[in-house]
């Protein structure tokens, strides 16, 4: 049997990065991944989505710049070359991994990896089963999709987030049940491949976990594609018919609808992928691991990252978690407290934020100024043609420290870093103005809704 000093369950983001962090701190560590490294997000999640979300964003292009003078004949789709870039894509960041475990000697074990009580892990590989141990384990097997309980769907044909990408052609239309992040970012897939798409949501809003206003933007610019967007509304049943299947739904003030579509997506929620710890008696937070601010469980040799443990369930802060748990299992004290996650929408127009929206501080009782900017005036944004969007500004009106930033536009994903930084080093509005940003940049719309909390904007 092979003895590890850390062993990772789990080869996704947060995985094989606590993988790489252990090795780098002169540990022996070996990974298990029952599937593909790189977990979710490289290969059913983030990488795929955001490739055909390049997609839809060059398909918008193209129509808008007929009204630039730039004019083409008729655009013609391939669903199979656009999946077949996707899979490029992800194979080139598989490749990368792999070259990271080769470069740090990390052992990398195909199969389901399970942590008996004695602190062994065995592995099932089909029919095979091979047995290590290890002084520390560091568990980040993820989630999966959760069906909601609807009637008939059980007999649906239906696709999750995990499996849309399996999708055999472009539909008619689809009905997309769940108007989080990851439903309203294939509904702007879907609207620029010409597909009837609907979205159904309990809340009274999409994106409910994101700014209001930011969420109002969205949904008007959405149902400018043609996006059908319900909301207060839940699914009551599921019906098949010989050429796709009926939704009904219902309203909250009681209005029954039948909605006759092609193919669903279902994109409700996320459960924790806990067989690796079957056998283990850990402290839980409700249907999560419990972890410290070390990521350590309550079991001292045990450690949890990712959506195993809940919180934002984003990739890059399973790599933050992961990065920590490493350093703890080798003997290097770090903390996840502190950490400032960021959180992006990829949408068109995208959706990025930091820290508290107005709606927390607010309801928090914090003495906060609040102050947004349009990108309507923003010379980038002119050019760009993309002139949707703002910045919302919180800051503490004692001291300006900023603590929390809503952008929405194009690229604003990419920007959302500047105030994260600024929010890492506990910076104020007042650094943030005196600083120089470079012109024209989208950007600069930060620094006007700075100078105009201060009241000294200049185009604002």
């Amino acid at each position: 049997m092979s003895t590890y000093e850390i062993a990772i369950i789990g080869g996704g983001p947060g995985g094989y990065v606590a993988a790489i962090r252990a090795a780098k701190l002169g540990k022996k560590v070996a990974i298990v991944e029952s599937k593909q490294l790189g977990g979710t997000c490289l290969n059913r999640g983030c990488i795929p989505s955001k490739t055909l979300l390049r997609h839809a964003e060059i398909i918008e292009q193209i129509e808008k710049a007929k009204d630039w003078g730039i004019e083409t004949g008729p655009i013609t789709l391939s669903l199979d070359k656009m999946l077949a870039r996707k899979d490029q894509v992800i194979d080139k960041l598989r490749s990368g991994i792999d070259y990271l475990m080769n470069q740090g000697n990390i052992d990398v074990y195909s199969g389901l990896g399970e942590v008996q009580e004695n602190g062994h892990i065995q592995i099932q590989s089909g029919a095979d089963q091979t047995t290590i141990s290890a002084s520390k384990i560091i568990v980040a097997t993820g989630s999966s999709p959760v069906p909601p309980p609807i009637p008939g769907m059980d007999s649906a044909r239906y696709f999750t987030s995990d499996t849309i990408f399996d999708i055999a052609k472009i539909p008619e239309s689809i009905v997309i049940i769940g108007g989080g992040i990851i439903g309203v970012e294939f509904a702007c897939i879907f609207a620029s491949l010409k597909v009837q798409v609907t979205i159904v949501e309990m809340g009274d809003r999409i994106i409910p976990s994101e700014d209001a206003e930011a969420s109002k933007l969205l949904a008007k610019t959405l149902k400018k594609k043609g996006v059908r967007i319900l909301n207060s509304t839940k699914v009551t049943e599921l019906k098949q018919h010989e050429t796709g299947q009926y939704v009904q739904i219902e309203s909250a003030k009681g209005k029954t609808e039948t909605l006759d579509t092609e193919d669903i997506l279902v994109c409700v929620g996320r459960k924790p992928n806990l067989q690796a710890i079957s056998q283990l008696n850990l402290a839980m937070n409700g249907p999560f691991v419990k972890v410290d601010e070390r990521m350590q469980t309550s079991q001292t040799n045990v450690y949890a990252v990712g959506d195993l443990i809940g919180g934002w369930q984003l990739a890059h802060a399973a790599s933050a978690e992961g990065l920590v748990a490493a350093s703890n299992a080798a003997g290097v004290p770090e903390s996840i407290q502190g950490k400032i996650i960021p959180r992006c929408v990829y949408t068109s127009p995208e959706v990025a934020s930091v820290g508290l929206s107005e709606a927390e501080a607010l309801a928090r009782g914090l003495n906060v100024k609040v102050v947004k900017t349009d990108l309507a005036p923003n010379g980038k944004a002119l050019a760009m043609g993309e002139t949707e969007g703002f910045v919302k500004l919180i800051a503490d009106k004692k001291h300006g420290e900023i603590i929390g930033v809503t952008m929405v536009g194009s690229h604003v994903t990419e920007m959302i870093s500047e105030p994260t930084a600024f929010m890492h080093l506990e910076g104020t509005v007042e650094e943030l103005v005196s600083m120089v940003h470079a012109h024209p940049t989208i950007s600069e719309a930060l620094y006007e809704a700075a100078g105009s909390w201060l009241g000294m904007g200049v185009h604002s």
